[in-house]
């Protein structure tokens, strides 16, 4: 089975959790199918394939520059049997193969532009654009890949059109051998965290959707001898920066110990700070599942997230951590939250502890392969029994 793969985002340029996701997820594909992957960026590799915007559009609006790589992405996919596009950034380029060479065409959905208004922000008119190639990728896929029951409706909600019956569940997953509980502290010190002392720590993009300015005004009032961690980059645009570094200055001239971290550090770090947290925040006001209360949970520690999406389907509610409702108490919700798990460290110890046996348990990338490579070849098998699909070859 000749498969394409198609994101934005791939090693060594992962800044969010659609990269995590195709990642390890063509980590353990290439035993089950022939995988390419197609991504941006220079140069090939081993069943890697990078491509870059077009430069006569350097400087245009960043819709247009996705599109050309689409353009490009599919013209390389040729003797691809199935493709499969994560993300808009790689929609189209997945529906024009499917248009191009009659081959279907699978799309994971990790979040919805419908459902990301702030965009426009972003994007300008290229929010309309996206919102486009996303719509007309997924009303005509073979089949939507959902990566929690609660991102499931959500795509039935936003494209009704769409035939529930293509829309299946599959969830993010993690590595629960390289995501363990690492004791090491060198990353603490080097980053300026007093191993002695607790602390709060966030890890994410700076953008609406990650819910960074609740967080941040959550923790002005929690434990004063806590230390507030925040690992945040990547702000989606330079007004959404210009308000995260107003409200972080306001929070250090009311608190000690509060430390922003804005590179993009190594796993192997990131994973040594997500062990030693007291507590983890997600304050999303959106999130499909959010890969990264697996990986804080796989580390042992406890969360403290927003009760929407795909959040209740991993962290549960008093058992791993403590979920929040996003309504018009929620900063203060949050910081009661943070305080709750902060002042008890014996209970968070037992989260820490659930949260880690159940990633273990339920969320191993091995399984996520095996049932995606599984409905590959259910998709394959009505393509070559339909009416269009009887004669097409098959292939190894």
């Amino acid at each position: 089975m000749r498969v394409g793969l198609l994101t934005r985002e791939y090693p060594p340029d992962v800044y969010g959790g659609a990269g995590v996701h195709v990642e390890f997820l063509a980590r353990e594909l290439t035993s089950l199918v022939d995988l390419e992957v197609h991504c941006w960026g220079e140069g090939r590799g081993a069943g890697v394939v990078r491509h870059r915007p077009w430069s006569a559009l350097d400087g245009s609006n960043d819709a247009l520059r996705t599109f050309s790589v689409d353009l490009a992405v599919a013209a390389a996919l040729e003797g691809r049997e199935l493709v499969h596009s994560h993300t808009w950034y790689a929609n189209l380029a997945g529906h024009v193969a499917k248009l191009l060479y009659g081959v279907p065409h699978v799309v994971t959905a990790h979040s919805l532009e419908p459902l990301r208004p702030w965009k426009a922000e972003q994007l300008g008119g290229g929010y309309a654009l996206s919102s486009w190639a996303e719509r007309t990728a997924i009303e005509a896929a073979d089949a939507v890949i959902a990566v929690s029951g609660a991102m499931r409706e959500d795509v039935i909600d936003c494209y009704p059109a769409l035939d529930p019956a293509r829309v299946h569940v599959i969830r993010n997953g993690i590595d629960t051998r390289l995501y363990r509980p690492a004791h090491g502290t060198d990353a603490l010190t080097r980053h300026g965290i007093d191993p002695a002392r607790p602390y709060v720590l966030f890890v994410g993009r700076i953008t609406r959707q990650k819910g960074v300015p609740q967080l941040l005004r959550a923790v002005r009032d929690i434990d004063p001898g806590v230390q507030v961690v925040l690992c945040a980059g990547a702000p989606d645009t330079p007004e959404i920066e210009r308000e995260f570094r107003e409200l972080f200055e306001e929070l250090r001239r009311v608190r000690a110990g509060v430390l922003w971290i804005p590179q993009l550090l190594p796993r192997p770090e990131v994973i040594q700070l997500l062990t030693h947290a007291a507590v983890f925040a997600c304050p999303s006001v959106y999130e499909p599942l959010g890969i990264v209360n697996l990986e804080a949970m796989a580390c042992g520690t406890p969360v403290v997230a927003s009760r929407v999406g795909g959040i209740p389907e991993v962290v549960q509610d008093g058992r791993t951590g403590l979920l929040v409702d996003v309504d018009d108490d929620f900063v203060a919700a949050l910081a009661r939250a943070l305080d709750t798990v902060l002042a008890d460290p014996e209970a968070a110890r037992r989260m820490g502890e659930a949260g880690r046996a159940r990633a273990v348990r339920e969320f191993g990338w091995d399984v996520v392969a095996r049932r995606t490579a599984g409905l590959y070849g259910e998709i394959l098998g009505r393509a070559r029994s339909g009416p269009l699909g009887a004669s097409m070859p098959e292939r190894g």
